[in-house]
């Protein structure tokens, strides 16, 4: 079989934005123990020369959001060290600290095994208090708080104890880790949580559980350091063999490294249930939203038997807590971004025939989604806004998300759709074949932007078209924002979450239609109208590679009898943002959502998730062998010169749509992949990229501004907080004839002279990177008008609030009378700027360091 784990670096994606895990873990294993440095890092990893704080035994991979575990911390010398050098392998982590100590780690499912070698002085530090994501601020969202834990030292070769934690990104409720911590010499207790060593060489093992100490206890294996890091290895080594590849070096590292990190997560816990004892069960969907579209449909092809237990026990979760989880972690659902996405999961099990499943139940549970609203609860699971979505058919405006809540409930009502039918439920076929239309509801056909008609956009209830939506619920402010399709998560003061759509744009979302793709095309106008709106969406930068609403776009192409074109587009994204290098990963990972797509796309074959078919293209290895779940096998190869797709057959029959069946995958065979060196035809659009794009109350223009090209009138720094987060920016002021150019960050606000002499309000445009706004207010500071008002009168009138004096010293403080918003304007410069806000309830707070 070959050592097939050696081609696995775990360093890819742990830099930059993939935030990959590079600890060791089990495939699925519930313990994974590494190097925590701080609480902020989401695996606690960060890179040199950040200290280890010391190294905790749970933690997740790829995710975005707040932190989540970091349970049951020891340090090997007790303080906070910098690191001289680091190993990482599979199944294996090592350092060496400054002060000379060296720790190696493995794992087994549910234990961690150190190695700690001391040059003098071995103290070891087992803080059972620590958790990533600590914040001064009680109860703040998506942070964990330290609810209790406890430490007992048993003997002098025995450690026991608990830590409870609550929240974290899923805002879930308390959760406890046990563990027991057993030494090969003995120790001396120098301290509640310290203990020494007599011998500089020592091996330690941490069981851990979600249960009970002595379930703990019970998940510490025999074998040593060594006999465990290579069970470990042969472990990958039977999940990893599954598909064999042909390649370069760089080609291999970056398949296997993914099909490594697709199977880090969701955590297999059966047994490991503080609620119920009912197995299989799974913890650490992060989240389903994320991985149905690859990592689902890739662990069925790996590993079936996994998969239909992964299934099982979401339907174990719904029998107990009455709803089937979008994400789960702490043994509490939670949070659920869009769609009740497990519909998908069981659609995909469904439709590939993977057996064990009660698919009558799992129907219950998906319908349980789509009928029964969970009220306040609507976060942690269920479909918010369903009562709007049945009655208008679309949610409207004004609830969080709305615009991808729509769009993925109508897939979802797709995927119940499928399985209804298959199960002989006509009725519940027809009526939820109906309602996965309702995408229609929000398609604006009459909306042309940037050459392109149609696309999906906010309606408020009365079914009236949003050209302008309110941001925020402050007393003070109620700025109307025009909205594009290219609107992104603004305003800066809106939280994230609460936006009408979510991690994307109307202009990915408008694509994202996976069920009926013939009816997006025919929306669009046609097949070449679509065509050249997909050349159009790629030429303009619209596609976002690090993110998974787009995930399908890429292979759009096939639908209209183009699978050449998905080929080329594959290829291309491919190549020019995967690497082999710690930073090789284009996004969040995502529990290997972003490496579970890399991998089909390296095969040249992509699955619709929920539906029965993968699309092909022209791979990106040479040949590749699938051992399928049935005992056959499945061959790909490459056949001709040159990357330029020109047709796929299996057993030497043409698939003439490049589609391929699961149930013919599963027959096994051969399929050849034929390219040629021929030229990918030239994209349809004529576009010509911009350097900037403008946005203002009118409609979007062109522009080009030098911000070099006159001397500033003012420099300084300005430091937000944004929703209690920190930034600060570079601002600059200058004036360019009768425009005063602002500019913040990477953006620029360009101010006529009329608006900084007589403006009425401010301008709240989000300083995007790149963005140049036509300024209808003033940017951090108040007109010159304004500034008159309040030194003659006392007060002034902004946004329709009245200001009032409350103190004059270096600056006028004033306060808002409608809600005691604070500001201090400066008088000593040209123009009189807020240079502190404070009590906003936008969510916006700032102060100008000069």
């Amino acid at each position: 079989m070959g050592q097939i784990w050696t081609n696995v670096d775990p360093k890819i994606g742990m830099e930059g934005v993939g935030r990959t895990f590079p600890g060791p873990s089990m495939p699925f294993g519930m313990c994974k123990p590494g190097p925590d440095c701080g609480v902020l890092p989401n695996v606690g990893w960060a890179k040199m020369p950040e200290k280890v704080t010391g190294f905790s035994q749970t933690h997740v991979s790829g995710t975005g959001g707040g932190q989540k575990y970091g349970n049951i911390l020891i340090q090997p010398g007790v303080e906070p060290q910098k690191r001289v050098n680091e190993e990482i392998a599979l199944g294996y982590y090592a350092t060496t600290f400054e002060n000379g100590i060296r720790t190696e780690i493995t794992t087994s499912e549910r234990c961690a095994f150190y190695r700690i070698h001391y040059p003098k002085d071995a103290l070891l530090l087992i803080d059972v208090t620590h958790y990533l994501g600590k914040d001064s601020v009680p109860d703040k969202r998506e942070k964990q708080q330290f609810v209790g834990a406890d430490i007992e030292i048993i003997n002098n070769h025995e450690v026991r104890g608990f830590s409870r934690i609550r929240g974290g990104w899923n805002n879930g409720d308390a959760y406890t880790v046990y563990f027991c911590l057993q030494s090969d010499k003995p120790f001396e207790q120098k301290g509640k949580d310290i203990v020494a060593f007599a011998d500089t060489l020592v091996n330690i093992k941490v069981g851990i559980s979600y249960v009970s100490e002595q379930q703990a206890k019970r998940n510490i294996p025999a074998n040593d350091f060594d006999t465990q890091l290579n069970k470990v290895r042969e472990c990958w080594n039977q999940q990893l063999s599954k598909i064999q590849i042909k390649g370069s070096e760089r080609d291999k590292r970056m398949f296997y490294t993914a099909l490594y990190h697709t199977m880090l997560m969701p955590v297999d816990k059966s047994g490991e249930n503080p609620k119920w004892t009912e197995s299989p069960y799974y913890d650490d969907y992060y989240a389903i939203w994320d991985t149905y579209r690859t990592s689902t449909p890739l662990i069925t092809l790996l590993d079936e038997q996994r998969e239909a237990d992964i299934v099982n026990a979401l339907l174990n979760i719904y029998k107990r807590e009455g709803y089937m989880p979008d994400a789960r972690s702490g043994d509490c659902n939670g949070r659920t971004q869009g769609g009740s996405n497990a519909e998908v999961v069981i659609a995909d099990a469904f439709v590939k025939g993977l057996k064990g499943i009660d698919y009558n139940l799992a129907l219950q549970a998906m319908l349980k989604d789509a009928e029964v609203d969970p009220g306040a609860d609507h976060e942690k699971h269920g479909r918010g806004g369903l009562k709007e979505y049945t009655e208008l058919g679309y949610i409207p405006y004004g609830i969080d998300r709305a615009g991808n809540r729509t769009i993925e409930y109508a897939y979802n009502d797709y995927c119940i759709a499928l399985v209804a039918k298959g199960l002989g439920r006509t009725d519940i076929y027809e009526q939820y074949l109906k309602q996965s239309k309702n995408w229609k509801n929000l398609w604006r056909s009459d909306y042309e932007w940037d050459g392109v008609k149609g696309y999906i956009m906010p309606k408020d209830a009365q079914g009236r078209w949003l050209d302008s939506v309110p941001w925020g619920h402050s007393k003070v402010y109620h700025p109307q924002i025009p909205y594009t399709p290219i609107t992104k998560v603004a305003p800066w003061y809106l939280p994230w979450w609460s936006t009408f759509f979510y991690e994307a744009l109307s202009a990915e979302y408008s694509l994202s239609i996976p069920h009926d793709v013939p009816g997006l095309i025919e929306a669009c106008g046609g097949a070449e109208t679509f065509r050249k709106r997909l050349d159009m969406f790629f030429d303009r930068k619209r596609y976002n590679v690090g993110n998974e609403p787009s995930f399908l776009t890429p292979c759009l192409y096939h639908w209209i009898g183009r699978p050449d074109l998905s080929s080329d587009r594959v290829r291309e994204i491919v190549t020019s943002n995967y690497t082999d290098q710690p930073d090789g990963l284009p996004g969040n990972d995502d529990s290997g959502a972003m490496s579970s797509w890399l991998a089909f796309h390296m095969m040249g074959l992509y699955p619709n998730a929920g539906q029965s078919y993968y699309l092909l293209h022209a791979p990106l290895i040479p040949e590749w062998t699938l051992q399928l779940c049935n005992g056959k096998t499945l061959r790909g190869i490459v056949k001709g010169k040159g990357t330029h797709f020109e047709k796929v057959t299996l057993n030497g029959k043409v698939l003439d749509d490049a589609r391929l069946e699961h149930a013919d995958l599963m027959e096994g065979g051969e399929l050849m992949f034929h390219v040629s060196t021929k030229k990918p035809q030239k994209a349809a659009s004529d576009f010509t990229p911009s350097k900037v794009e403008v946005y203002s109350g009118e409609s979007p223009g062109l522009l080009r501004v030098n911000r070099q090209s006159c001397t500033p009138l003012f420099t300084a720094q300005i430091c937000f907080t944004l929703n209690r987060q920190y930034r600060t920016w570079p601002l600059v002021c200058r004036w360019l004839g009768d425009t005063l150019v602002v500019s913040c960050k990477d953006a620029t606000y360009l101010t006529p002279r009329s608006i900084v002499e007589h403006g009425k309000g401010f301008c709240w445009d989000i300083p995007s990177d790149g963005a140049v706004y036509e300024a209808k207010g003033t940017f951090a500071f108040i007109s010159l008008e304004a500034l008159h008002d309040l030194q003659e009168k006392g007060f002034f009138v902004y946004d329709g609030v009245t200001w009032r004096l409350v103190d004059q010293g270096d600056s006028l403080h004033v306060r808002a009378d409608i809600d005691q918003t604070e500001m201090w304007i400066a008088l000593k410069d040209d123009l009189p700027f807020v240079v502190e806000m404070r009590n906003n309830p936008l969510g916006i707070d700032w102060r100008i360091e000069e």
